[in-house]
């Protein structure tokens, strides 16, 4: 009876053993990399695209403010542009030292996109222009809104993590300023068509 219990002992620890061994082969890729780290991983390099897009963003934030500065006629306008100057160029330096610390290389000029955005803005004066670039800002910072929402809940890295977090409130303040700012711009035209004297 004993050497039953114990025969029927070393199958089971045999078995669990091997049990173990297939967990852990399953938790390693063909390579024999461990999945874990592979999530690691692919978490930084998330984090890491984050950065280098809030920096893109934040260049591009800070040249067309200064563009609305000097081209825009309404004074709301202007006043909205020099707004994103001080407060992206703020936070494009917070970001530059998470950069530093996490190494990550950051761009230091503007994408395509918003060289073309830029080259559009500049053409354009008075009335026209304040209403193009108000329209660029609400739609640039609803997107920022949303993926500083989303980098805030699944950042694994602290330091971006934390930059999000506290950067997002100034984004959505800067959403509402830009939403309230960008209809009254779209309807000047159409209250001086309405004020204007029938048959003229």
């Amino acid at each position: 009876m004993n050497r039953l219990l114990s025969t029927l002992f070393v199958f089971a620890f045999a078995a669990a053993m091997s049990m173990t061994s297939a967990v852990a082969q399953q938790d390693k890729d063909p390579n024999g990399t461990p999945m874990s780290a592979k999530r690691s991983a692919g978490h930084a390099s998330t984090d890491a695209a984050f950065v280098k897009r809030a920096a893109r963003g934040g260049l591009a934030e800070v040249e067309l403010g200064q563009l609305a500065t000097q081209k825009a006629s309404s004074e709301e306008v202007k006043k909205f542009g020099q707004r994103m100057v001080d407060d992206h160029g703020k936070a494009n330096d917070q970001l530059k030292q998470v950069a530093q610390q996490e190494h990550i290389d950051v761009p230091t000029e503007l994408d395509a996109k918003d060289k073309a955005t830029k080259a559009r803005l500049e053409k354009l004066s008075g009335e026209k222009f304040d209403r193009a670039y108000m329209s660029a800002m609400v739609q640039d910072h609803k997107s920022d809104v949303a993926e500083f929402t989303r980098e805030s809940k699944i950042s694994k890295n602290p330091a971006v993590k934390s930059f999000a977090e506290q950067t997002l409130p100034t984004l959505r303040e800067h959403l509402k300023e830009a939403e309230k700012i960008a209809p009254t711009q779209k309807s000047t035209k159409t209250s001086a068509k309405a004020e204007r004297p029938s048959g003229q």
